[in-house]
């Protein structure tokens, strides 16, 4: 199931949960997000990166691959091609060389060569700041633009992947049925003191604790403030 919501192209997420007949209350909401962040005060992001270019590589590589091959890809890549020149002049081979181990790593090159030149071309080799620009490169839908200006640039927004689609339907948090939909009620649910960090602690309490086939209930710091009826 792929989701194109007005052009927004998010990455296909398979729904595996039903969606909650229940929404989390207010109050509840606020003592789920002082729960995470009591647990993970200044939480960041899984995938390895020292610059805003660097980032952006590593997130469009993510689509569909889990952030540990990810990052044992560039941690080879990086070191010689961390600007988009040098990465322009591997060329398509070389590039593919670095990154084979990464699903879809075909497209992937191929994208993330097309981006450099249009990063060389059209804003001096800088990684642009705003949305359209992020979405208008080659690899880059809205969900790793949002990764990118909430991580580099601080911006409140909410990147809805798989674990964090499957977490806000799960527990009441934010029910919808594609992640666009899921990603406008988060912002609109969240409050403001937890939104620019909310993205990092849902993604990594859905891969670690609100697993898809058996979640860790138990484990579970937020349980007295889910929905989710089998815990």
């Amino acid at each position: 199931m792929s989701f194109d919501v007005e052009g927004l192209s998010y990455a296909p997420i398979i729904i595996q949960t039903t969606l909650t007949q229940k929404r989390m209350q207010p109050r509840a909401i606020e003592g789920f997000f002082a729960t995470l962040k009591a647990a993970n005060p200044s939480p960041v992001t899984e995938l390895e990166y020292t610059s805003v270019f660097e980032l952006l590589c590593a997130v469009l590589l993510s689509a569909q691959a889990t952030d540990v091959s990810v990052n044992k890809a560039t941690r080879r890549l990086f070191p010689v091609a961390n600007t988009p020149q040098a990465m322009r002049a591997l060329g398509l081979a070389g590039l593919e060389d670095y990154i084979r181990t990464i699903g879809l790593f075909r497209s992937k090159a191929r994208h993330l060569l097309q981006t450099c030149q249009i990063l060389i071309d059209r804003h001096d080799g800088v990684v642009p700041r705003t949305r359209e620009e992020l979405q208008a490169l080659p690899g880059v839908g809205r969900k790793t633009a949002n990764v990118v200006l909430n991580v580099a640039f601080g911006e409140a927004t909410i990147a809805v992947d798989t674990h964090l689609f499957r977490l806000a339907n799960r527990t009441g948090l934010a029910p919808g049925k594609t992640p666009y939909e899921v990603e406008l009620k988060l912002l609109e649910r969240i409050p403001a003191a937890y939104v620019v960090d909310a993205h990092h602690w849902l993604i990594l309490h859905g891969r670690y604790i609100c697993q898809s086939r058996k979640p860790l209930c138990a484990k579970c710091g937020v349980r007295p403030y889910c929905d989710f009826k089998d815990h």
